[in-house]
């Protein structure tokens, strides 16, 4: 019988156990579906559960080791999905009604890449229905394995969870304006958002085709690290150490604190900002002149964009969508013409000032959300959803990589977020900088959920 720890080492040790054989595919892949089945009744990490799909996987993993052909670190690992993206022969509902016995024909182009690498999928992850931050009452929220009445966030909530509580390595999440990133710092993980364009999106739901983003969640970034190659059909590869002797990170003013933050995120910042300087790293401080006008921005991209991918249904079939999903796709029909355009000509204005910070260093750090998990997932068009997105939205609008990693614990020993932005195209150096910064921070990083023990 494998023991219930070996769900929370990292990827490159359980590909190093295969190796040698101490440990098997089947075995591990066991290991991980009866956590599920004990854990996810409390969780509702899954949607729906892959056993029979998985074990076949992790089998012809096994027998592929054996026989000496090696895919790569991610062979015969357990990963899951979010709910929207299409995997042939298995439903995908993206957490709503109206998809409950979706059943995609084709794979979408990351799940390919995916069993290239040899990964094994154990399921579907809840999310909020069409990410469109709301949970929907047929599915229920996906609930924080810190503590079991808090939302592990949204949209990616379940992937996170799943991560968080040891029921997979790693998971595929999206990002549209924070959500990959804010479950995954409610959650204690790692998530990065890539570069816009980075990750295809063939075969996964849309929610807004110019701000949706598709990418990894795991537990340290050199484990997202390597699920972010196999999503870009690369070779998974370790990351190279990074000495932060002589970084140059910039410190966003207008986001390191405010009115809507919590004292303890405050003091995880600044700490997290110590520890980067007794590192060696270089930190200094700028703000961006209108920078918050980027929350006011988001709607008049998103709601357009997203109600007119779900024009036909909103006409057929109202009453099928969750309340307030239903209301936020018809206020997105509001949205004038001049405020769309005005808010892409921000997005230009804004993408030109970040680019200007990073000319002269390597990251930019800010908190990634302003509190510790809430007991309910706020709608994006109240005050507290703007709040709640205040510091991660604008990364979509820019399409810049964005990373989140853990950088202490708050109210309730639930989990804060530090975020790491780099250039376009530079996610693996956000990577490299948030596993430097992990290491420096072993206690944190190492912690297991307390709710679920």
């Amino acid at each position: 019988m494998v023991n219930d720890d070996i769900c929370f080492v990292s990827i490159p040790q359980i590909a190093a156990c295969y190796r040698n054989r101490s440990l098997s595919p089947v075995e591990v892949t066991k290991a991980v579906l009866a956590r599920i089945e004990a854990l996810n009744p409390s969780l509702n990490a899954f949607i729906t559960v892959t056993a029979e799909h998985a074990l076949t996987a992790a089998r012809r993993a096994e027998a592929e080791l054996h026989a000496g052909h090696d895919r790569g670190l991610l062979h015969g690992i357990p990963i899951a999905l979010k709910d929207l993206v299409d995997t042939a022969g298995i439903r995908t509902t993206c957490g709503a009604r109206i998809l409950a016995d979706h059943v995609p024909v084709a794979d979408a182009v990351i799940v390919r890449h995916l069993q290239d690498a040899g990964a094994v999928i154990v399921g579907k992850t809840n999310m909020l229905e069409f990410a469109y931050g709301i949970v929907h009452s047929d599915y229920g929220p996906a609930w924080n394995p810190w503590d079991l009445a808090r939302t592990a966030g949204g949209s990616s909530g379940g992937s996170a969870a799943a991560v968080a509580a040891g029921l997979c390595y790693a998971a595929v999440g999206t990002d549209t304006g924070g959500s990959i990133r804010i479950p995954a710092a409610y959650c204690g993980v790692a998530g990065l958002k890539p570069t816009y364009g980075c990750v295809s999106l063939e075969g996964i739901f849309p929610l807004s085709w110019s701000l949706d983003h598709a990418g990894p969640i795991a537990r340290t970034s050199a484990d997202s690290a390597l699920l972010l190659d196999a999503l870009l059909a690369r070779p998974p590869r370790p990351l190279d150490a990074l000495d932060l002797r002589g970084r140059r990170l910039v410190v966003l003013s207008n986001h390191r604190s405010g009115d809507d933050m919590e004292p303890a995120a405050i003091d995880a910042f600044a700490e997290a900002c110590a520890t980067f300087q007794r590192a060696g790293a270089t930190l200094t401080r700028a703000s961006i002149p209108d920078l918050a006008r980027s929350e006011d921005a988001i709607f008049p991209v998103l709601g357009p964009e997203a109600s007119a991918i779900h024009s036909r249904w909103i006409k057929e079939c109202p009453e099928k969508y969750a309340p307030l999903t239903r209301l936020q796709i018809e206020l997105g029909f509001t949205v004038p013409a001049l405020a769309y355009v005005r808010a892409q000509q921000y997005r230009r204005y804004l993408t030109r000032q970040m680019l200007d910070l990073l000319a002269g260093a390597d990251a930019i750090l800010s908190p990634t959300a302003p509190w510790v998990a809430p007991h309910k997932d706020p709608a994006i068009t109240d005050d507290e959803g703007a709040a709640e997105g205040r510091r991660t939205g604008l990364y979509n609008l820019t399409g810049l990589p964005a990373l989140t990693v853990n950088c202490g614990f708050g109210p309730g020993n639930l989990p804060l977020g530090l975020q790491i932005v780099a250039r376009p195209g530079a996610d693996r150096l956000a990577l490299r900088i948030g596993a430097a910064f992990e290491a420096l921070r072993p206690e944190e990083i190492g912690k297991q959920p307390v709710g679920i023990r």
